[in-house]
C-alpha cells in the first residue's frame, strides 16, 4: 500500500516508471493530519502544505523561508511536510530546518504512536526508520524564537533542487544553536563543531545582546560548517563547490541571525 498526500514526489516516480504501486490510499483529506498547534511547543501535522506554512505562524521563520523556496505555487499548494519527511531526500528543503530545530518525527501505526528524533530518522538517501505499517503524522519542536534562517544555493533562482542548503537556529532562551545541512551528504547533516563555536561566541558576547561578531568569528563558523559536510560530485555541482557555498552561507547565516530578537 502506498500513501498519497500531495503526490509531488510519488507522481514523478510513477511517471518515470520507478514505482508501480498496486494500491494507493489518498490521505490528503484526513483532518487530523492538517492540525497545527503552537503553545511554546509546536506540533505540525503531516498534511500541512508549503502554502500554509507561508501563511500561518509556525513558530519557525526558517521553516517559512524554506517553504518559500519549494517549487512553483502549484507544488506548494499540494506538497506537504509529511511528504518531505517520508521521502527523506537529502535535498528536501524543510528537512535541514527540522534538524536544526531538534524536531521529532511522529509516527503512528495500529500498535500506537512513537516519536523519533529527526537526526535519527533518516538512514540514507530516501531511506528512513519508518516501518511499513507506520504513517508519518507530523513533527514536533520547541518554539525557538525568531533568530533563525534558511538558505540554499541552486543552479537557478527558483523551482530548483538545492545544490546545498543550510538552516541555522539560535534559541536564545534555551541557549542552544542548531545547524542543519542539506544536499551535502547521504542524509541531512548536523554541524556540531560549528554549533559549539557559535554557542561559545554567544556566551562571550551575550545571548541577549546585539553585538556584531568579528569577521574572524564568522569565517571560522563558516569553515566548521563546510567541514561537517560529506558532499559528492554530481550533475548539480562538485563537492568542492558545495563546501565553498556552505562556508559562505554559514558566515552569512550567523551574521543575519545575530541581530534578530
Amino acid at each position: 500500500m502506498t500513501l498519497l498526500a500531495g503526490g509531488t514526489d510519488l507522481m514523478v516516480d510513477i511517471n518515470f516508471g520507478r514505482k508501480r504501486p498496486d494500491t494507493v490510499v489518498a490521505i490528503d483529506r484526513v483532518p487530523e493530519l492538517a492540525n497545527l498547534e503552537r503553545n511554546g511547543h509546536v506540533r505540525m501535522g503531516a498534511g500541512v502544505t508549503y502554502t500554509r506554512m507561508l501563511r500561518e505562524d509556525l513558530g519557525s521563520p526558517a521553516l517559512r523561508e524554506a517553504a518559500r523556496t519549494v517549487g512553483s505555487p502549484q507544488i506548494r499548494n499540494a506538497g506537504t511536510l509529511g511528504g518531505n519527511i517520508a521521502t527523506s531526500s537529502p535535498a528536501g528543503d524543510t528537512l535541514p530546518v527540522l534538524a536544526a530545530l531538534d524536531a521529532v518525527v511522529v509516527l503512528r501505526s495500529k500498535q500506537g504512536e512513537r516519536r523519533v528524533p529527526f537526526t535519527e530518522f533518516m538512514t540514507g538517501p530516501k531511506k528512513n526508520v519508518r516501518r511499513a505499517d507506520e504513517v508519518v503524522v507530523g513533527a514536533e519542536w520547541d518554539d525557538a524564537g525568531p533568530a533563525q534562517t534558511f538558505m540554499k544555493v541552486g543552479t537557478r533562482n527558483a523551482m530548483v533542487i538545492a545544490v546545498a542548503g543550510l538552516a541555522l537556529v539560535v534559541d536564545r532562551s534555551r541557549r542552544r544553536v542548531g545547524v542543519g545541512l542539506g544536499s551535502c551528504g547521504p542524509t541531512i547533516l548536523r554541524a556540531p563543531q560549528a554549533e559549539a563555536l557559535a554557542a561559545a561566541i554567544f556566551d562571550a558576547h551575550g545571548w541577549d545582546r546585539r553585538l556584531t561578531p568579528s569577521d574572524a568569528e564568522l569565517m571560522e563558523f563558516g569553515r566548521l560548517v563546510a567541514t561537517a559536510a560529506r558532499p559528492i560530485d554530481d550533475v548539480r555541482g562538485t563537492a568542492a563547490y558545495r563546501r565553498h557555498v556552505l562556508a559562505v552561507m554559514g558566515e552569512r547565516a550567523l551574521a543575519r541571525v545575530w541581530s534578530m530578537t
